[in-house]
């Protein structure tokens, strides 16, 4: 037993086994043989190593943005001039990677709290019957909707532009409309201006600041180059890629817009900043792609459906005792800076693991040969028995019973 256990050691340890290999001379099967191993080869090193970067490692970015507008621009409404500067029509305040620029506006001065009546269509009577108290109506002529307990208006069916307030009970001879409890007089947004009001935002520039760190590699970058002169400089997608300062109207058409036709409604639209890096050259040429891209629709501003992008925004002051606001529904271009970045670098470990991977691969056109060999060329069974050495084992011989003692009752 002993003598066994020392063999099977031996044998183990110092010995050996290869696999047996048959060389078969068919052209068939060596040009399929030759063929699979060439593509294999074509993935590996065309794929995964130069598209893929296989022989690399990765890290993501960490961005700040920081961004900044500049310009005035003049509008005229009912022979009346105004001046808008940033403080005016950016929303919200400066810095923020997301914000918005005023292109257009409806303006209703001078409101304050009291009873006013509804503008005309929003809700037509002919008595005071026609004015149900309390009630709050959703659609322009569909059913009313009472207000709950916490002031919420219920949706109606219908759907619809809402009132301005809540109703009185009250019709209105004069205008043939319900009397409202509101801001009074109540924002009458009917007509949007057309051409926008605040054309002059086309020539307003926008300077973006964003800086990124790659923390795997602990590589700093900016997109504030140093061959670039920021006083001088615009963007532009051939003569001044690098520029971080952008023209408004430039932005809205490398995005795929209509400056003029997206300033009166509005419109979003997003800034991506891409860094893409290869940290196996030198950090100088990591440096930021912009591409820029419409957020709202295809292009084309649809008639039938609520188009753009608006919201209102309201300063309140004291006229006396009398609380009273200026009311604004502001149409704009709401501007998304968003930042990505992926950095790539050699690394022995990922080499290794790639490398190993596409010697497994090569065993595929192996595989494939063995099948066509062995089930189906006309000679299979003449491949198998090359392949192959079958081995017989004699099974072993029973043991023999010993004879029986013969005891002395035997013997009797």
């Amino acid at each position: 037993m002993r003598s066994n256990i020392a063999d099977a050691i031996s044998t183990f340890f110092l010995e050996y086994e290869t696999p047996r290999q048959v060389v078969v001379k068919n052209r068939r099967v060596g040009v399929v043989c030759r063929l699979i191993q060439l593509i294999v080869l074509v993935y590996i090193i065309g794929w995964v190593f130069i598209y893929e970067k296989g022989y690399q490692v990765t890290d993501k970015a960490i961005g700040s943005v920081y961004t900044k507008m500049k310009g005035v621009g003049y509008a005229k409404v009912n022979g009346v001039q105004r001046v808008w500067d940033v403080d005016d029509y950016v929303f919200p305040e400066q810095g923020d990677a997301s914000f918005v620029v005023m292109t257009n506006y409806i303006m209703t001065m001078g409101q304050q709290q009291g009873n006013c009546p509804e503008l005309p269509g929003k809700h037509s009577c002919q008595s005071d019957e026609d004015c149900e108290e309390g009630d709050y109506r959703r659609g322009g002529h569909g059913k009313f909707t009472t207000l709950s307990p916490n002031l919420q208006a219920e949706s109606s069916p219908e759907g619809g532009f809402p009132l301005h307030g809540m109703l009185t009970g009250k019709c209105v001879s004069e205008t043939k409309t319900c009397e409202v409890s509101a801001w009074c007089p109540v924002e009458n947004d009917l007509v949007v201006p057309d051409p926008a009001l605040l054309m002059a935002a086309e020539n307003f520039t926008l300077f973006i600041k964003n800086s990124i760190t790659f923390p795997m590699f602990g590589i700093v970058r900016s997109n504030l180059v140093k061959r670039v002169n920021l006083r001088k400089c615009v963007f532009h997608e051939d003569e001044a890629p690098l520029c971080p300062i952008f023209r408004l109207g430039d932005i809205v058409r490398l995005s795929g817009f209509n400056f003029q036709e997206l300033a009166v409604q509005g419109g979003a639209i997003g800034i991506l900043i891409d860094w893409t890096c290869d940290f196996d050259w030198d950090r100088k040429h990591c440096l930021p792609k912009y591409n820029f891209h419409g957020l709202y629709g295809d292009g084309e501003l649809m008639s039938n459906s609520s188009v753009g992008y608006n919201f209102r925004s309201a300063k309140y002051y004291m006229d006396g005792t009398t609380e009273k606001r200026t009311l604004m529904k502001v149409f704009g271009l709401r501007i998304d800076v968003v930042v990505q970045g992926v950095a790539r670098k050699f690394d022995i470990i990922p080499t290794l693991t790639t490398i190993g991977s596409g010697v497994g691969i090569f065993g595929v056109a192996t595989v494939v040969c063995d099948l066509v060999l062995l089930y189906v060329l006309p000679k299979r069974d003449f491949y198998k028995n090359m392949k192959f050495k079958y081995t017989i084992i004699d099974e072993e011989k029973p043991v023999l019973q010993m004879d029986k003692p013969v005891m002395d009752s035997d013997k009797e």
